[in-house]
Formats: structure tokens, C-alpha cells, sequence
């Protein structure tokens, strides 16, 4: 479908011309005539399908014709970083309208806080709000909810697997009953579909290719030890083939040291985790975004909570645990309809969980050769303490006995 079948307000319309859009995507085809006739609505589809868009568009061009607009919408969204993204989006698309947004998240100082009390109380059309952050304000009595029109849940599925759900809950306690709700997942696992039932009203559904990659990434994977993986992140760098990449790792930890192991050959690289600080997180985000840097460094937190065009290399320094995670990572790359490249290093111990991949995907991605200088590298083999468990399934853990007194004679 083209643009031009929705009828959106002309000054939307504008925006959305300006932004480079042009054919609706699958998500925004099916989606956007639903929320316009106000059904609610569950949206399970992959990332990098445009689903932001979908619910974005109807509800601003709804806004645009509103009378009373105070507080008119409220988006959940489960990081600081993708409630960013959105606010982004919504600024980029109400550019040529009146339609005014607001990002709510924790990790700013005290002049940022109260800023957000005085924009709330004076009304906005739009808030866009991780739920803790916004609990304190509704808990404090500054914002008011009861006249608001549309809720929208955005990636559902990670903000309950990051245990917002009791806040999401109280959340809508504060919301009028009369709404649209509008929950749009990656997955539609059960505790999703629990939710919903207690949420959304008769609501029609909407799958678009549930965990599967889109089709222009080109996956590859590389059977390799630990000890060499630097050694090939070196060796796919060092040409400057990719401008714009993201590599995930497993925990913080491994982040700074793959960012000291960059630094110390030279290779420009910022490293993205949870003890930078609000500003200094933003400011990397932005660099990437504006591409004064090339390189990123981070965990799962990224997969979900950055939206930046033209990314064209995704490397697992690890595999993922949850197969889903690795389908989010991979799909920061080829989106909208573009090429990209995932790369994914898998040495003896993940090999189990890039099978489950693999099913999950339904489909063998290719092992690449290492380069030879790398493949005869000597590996220092390291043995590996593992747990035991008891019966129960628990860590045993072994302590040294104390030896027995000797009898006295």
C-alpha cells in the first residue's frame, strides 16, 4: 500500500514524506487501518518491521483532528534508549504539526526531573515513559492519566521479562477504563497473551513472521575458541569494510575489556554498558547515530533499545542464551528492506545454543572458514571447572572436611 491510501492529515502526511517513507511495510499495511477504526490490538512482529511506525502514524493522525489533547497518549517502552528512540521518531514525524512528545525515564538529574513534572502538568500530547520512572511520578500525584486516549506497549515481551509487570499493572489502574490499547511484542509467549486478557478489550490480532530474521542479513557463523576471537574481530576491522557496527557480548565485563583490546590497536570503538552515566550513554548513542563512530560494544540492552539506520555489521562476541535474543541483536542490521551482515562467534561450549537457534530460525547458518593464520593459532586449553548439583537440581557446594581428632589413648 502506498501512504497515500491512509488519508492521514496532510501536515502528518508531510513528515512522513520528508522521513523517506514511501510503500507501507507488512506491520504498517495491516496495523494502521485497525488502530484507526479504534479496535484494540495485539501486533507480534519481528524488529526492524516498522512496527513503531504502525502504531505512531494512526495515533497522530488521530491526535491532529482531537480537540482536547491533554496527556492524549501514553507509550510504555522497557529502556531509556528506546524511549528515546521513539520521542526521536515522534519529533521527525511532527515536524510540519502542532503534536508535541515527551520522554520519561529515569538516570537524569534533579533539573531533569522536575522538568518532566512541569511539561506533564501542562499537558502533552504524547508521553513516551519507561514504567519506574513513570510510577514515581504518577505516585506523586503530578501527572493525571483520566483523560488519556490511547496506551500503547511497546516490545511487551522484554518489559516483562525485566519484571515490569506488577508496574505496568498499577500503571493502568491509574487509566481510564475507555481506551484504546494497542500491545505490540517481538514474541507472544504466554505471560504475554495473559496479559493481554486482562488489558486490552476484544482485541483483534495482527503475526508478521514471528522470530524470523529479515530476509537481507547475511548470517554467518565461525566454530572458534575464545582465544581467537579477538584475533578475527581484528582481522574483519582492519580492512574498513563495515562503517556502522554493533558487537553484543555477554555481560559488561567482557564489553570493557573487548573496548580496552580496540583501543590498544587503534581501532576506534566505544564501549555501551551500565555504569556510563545517562549523559555519556546518550552522547555514544548519538555519535553512532550521526556516524562520528563506527564501532559500538555492548550487551542486550542494545538489541532492543537502539534504532539507527544503515547498520551493516552485527558480530556475537557470544552466543545469546535466549534464542529470541539473538533474532533481536541481528536485527539492528537490514532493516527497512536493506542488506546487512550478522556474524556470530560460537565456540565448543555454545554450539547447543546456536542449534536451538537454528530451529528456532528454521535455518542452518553457514560456518565460515577462519582465516589460516587464526586457524593455527596455538590454544592454550584451559580446564573448566563446572558446578555439581545435587538431587534438587541446586549447586553443591564442597567444602574441605575438617579431619578427625585422633583418639586419645
Amino acid at each position: 500500500m502506498n501512504f497515500n491510501d491512509f488519508n492521514f492529515n496532510p501536515d502528518l502526511f508531510e513528515g512522513l514524506m520528508a522521513m523517506g517513507y514511501k510503500s507501507a511495510t507488512p506491520i504498517q499495511e495491516q496495523a494502521i487501518p485497525v488502530i484507526l477504526d479504534n479496535h484494540d490490538l495485539i501486533a507480534c512482529a519481528q524488529t526492524g518491521t516498522g512496527k513503531t511506525a504502525s502504531y505512531l502514524l494512526p495515533v497522530m493522525d488521530k491526535i491532529s483532528r482531537a480537540t482536547d489533547r491533554h496527556n492524549n497518549t501514553l507509550i510504555l517502552a522497557p529502556t531509556r534508549e528506546l524511549a528515546q528512540q521513539i520521542d526521536l521518531q515522534v519529533e521527525a514525524l511532527a515536524y510540519f504539526t502542532n503534536i508535541s512528545s515527551l520522554a520519561v525515564y529515569g538516570g537524569g538529574d534533579g533539573i531533569a526531573y522536575e522538568q518532566q513534572k512541569r511539561s506533564m502538568r501542562e499537558g502533552v500530547d504524547i508521553i513516551i515513559a519507561t514504567p519506574g520512572r513513570l510510577m514515581a511520578h504518577l505516585s506523586s500525584g503530578v501527572l493525571k492519566l483520566e483523560h488519556l486516549q490511547h496506551l500503547i506497549l511497546d516490545e511487551a515481551d522484554r518489559m516483562l521479562d525485566m519484571g515490569f509487570y506488577d508496574d505496568i499493572i498499577r500503571i493502568i489502574s491509574y487509566l481510564p477504563k475507555k481506551r484504546q490499547t494497542l500491545l505490540f511484542s517481538a514474541t507472544m509467549a504466554p505471560k504475554i497473551r495473559n496479559m493481554a486478557g486482562k488489558i486490552l478489550h476484544e482485541p483483534k490480532q495482527i503475526t508478521i513472521s514471528i522470530a524470523k530474521p529479515a530476509e537481507g542479513i547475511d548470517q554467518q557463523a565461525y566454530n572458534i575458541h575464545d582465544q581467537q576471537k579477538q584475533a578475527l574481530l581484528t582481522e574483519i576491522f582492519k580492512e574498513g569494510k563495515y562503517k556502522s557496527s554493533i558487537i553484543f557480548a555477554s555481560t559488561k565485563e567482557k564489553v570493557k575489556a573487548l573496548y580496552k583490546t580496540f583501543k590498544s590497536l587503534g581501532i576506534k570503538a566505544e564501549a555501551f554498558h551500565s555504569d556510563l552515566g545517562q549523559k555519556e550513554r546518550e552522547d555514544i548513542l548519538l555519535a553512532f547515530k550521526n556516524k562520528r563512530l563506527g564501532i559500538i560494544i555492548g550487551t542486550d540492552v542494545l538489541s532492543r533499545g537502539i534504532d539507527v539506520e544503515g547498520i551493516d555489521l552485527v558480530i556475537n562476541y557470544d552466543v545469546p542464551g535466549d534464542p529470541a535474543d539473538y533474532v533481536h541483536r541481528i536485527g539492528r542490521t537490514a532493516r527497512a528492506a536493506t542488506k546487512g551482515t550478522a556474524i556470530t562467534l560460537v565456540n565448543g561450549r555454545d554450539k547447543r545454543k546456536f542449534d536451538n537457534i537454528e530451529k528456532l530460525i528454521e535455518k542452518q547458518v553457514p560456518r565460515m572458514p577462519l582465516p589460516e593464520h587464526i586457524a593455527g593459532m596455538e590454544i592454550t586449553h584451559v580446564e573448566e571447572k563446572r558446578p555439581q548439583h545435587n538431587n534438587n537440581g541446586k549447586k553443591r557446594v564442597w567444602r574441605k572436611k575438617k579431619p578427625k581428632p585422633k583418639p586419645t589413648s
